[in-house]
């Protein structure tokens, strides 16, 4: 025979589960929210713009080759500002004794908006006074070493990064960060919940020896509260006593 299983079978699971369920998810989103709060880092971001300039065509006609020349030099710009040759002057110039090459290389990150001659540089640091400086300074220099790399002077700076007191740090997303641990510690007590309750082998209703014996029950002893039972003997006691003085 076939066991199939309710959907009343699974709400009185997690019924009778519910506080275990509730107590991991509380528990998750707790740890989550201590960690996110007290001992992960927070990480300040700030970014500068550089505009590569276009040379005027004679032409109006749209060149295509043009087109995908300046995409080129982009995506090689790209390479330029993380490379040694800029890096290595933006940390003589920083003067920190914390950020070698290699941490700078991971502290930065330069990105092109979309098909446009802009480029963003973009720095992180548990510091936000320090990323605006690593930001401004990379494009500085990258400016000035451009055109003795290739020859080129196209290269402008749009904006320069910016940090106040008051900045709010990028990461941890504290929010976030409880919002998930919360749905992952419900997911947790229920999974459990299920697993319990698949583990346990007691019979517990007249369902359940119908389905293991492929029978049918003709009869049932009802349970009985201990308070009841106390009421019962107590009420048992004093008919004795009566029928005694009688």
């Amino acid at each position: 025979m076939e066991e199939t299983i309710s959907l009343q079978e699974i709400f009185q699971t997690l019924k009778k589960r519910i506080v275990l369920i509730l107590s991991l998810t509380v528990l998750a989103t707790l740890i989550a929210g201590v960690v996110s709060y007290f001992y992960i880092t927070p990480i300040y971001q700030a970014s500068t713009q550089l505009l590569v300039n276009q040379e005027k065509s004679k032409t109006p006609i749209l060149n295509v080759g043009e087109i995908q020349t300046n995409l080129q030099l982009i995506n090689t710009y790209n390479v330029i500002i993380k490379s040694p040759a800029i890096l290595d002057i933006v940390r003589d110039e920083l003067a920190s004794e914390t950020l070698t090459t290699d941490a700078l290389n991971a502290r930065i990150s330069v990105s092109s908006v979309g098909e446009s001659q802009v480029l963003t540089i973009t720095a992180q640091d548990p510091d936000q006074f320090v990323a605006r400086d690593i930001a401004n300074t990379t494009a500085s220099v990258f400016q000035r070493e451009i055109s003795n790399i290739m020859n080129v002077d196209n290269v402008s700076i749009l904006s320069q990064a910016i940090a106040t007191e008051n900045q709010g740090p990028i990461k941890p997303n504290k929010m976030l960060n409880m919002a998930i641990a919360m749905v992952v510690g419900l997911m947790l007590g229920v999974g459990l919940a299920f697993l319990l309750e698949y583990l346990d082998t007691s019979i517990k209703t007249e369902q359940q020896i119908e389905r293991l014996l492929v029978i049918p029950v003709i009869g049932a002893i009802s349970s009985m509260e201990q308070k009841e039972q106390d009421k019962l003997a107590k009420y048992q006691q004093t008919r004795l006593q009566e029928g005694e003085s009688l």
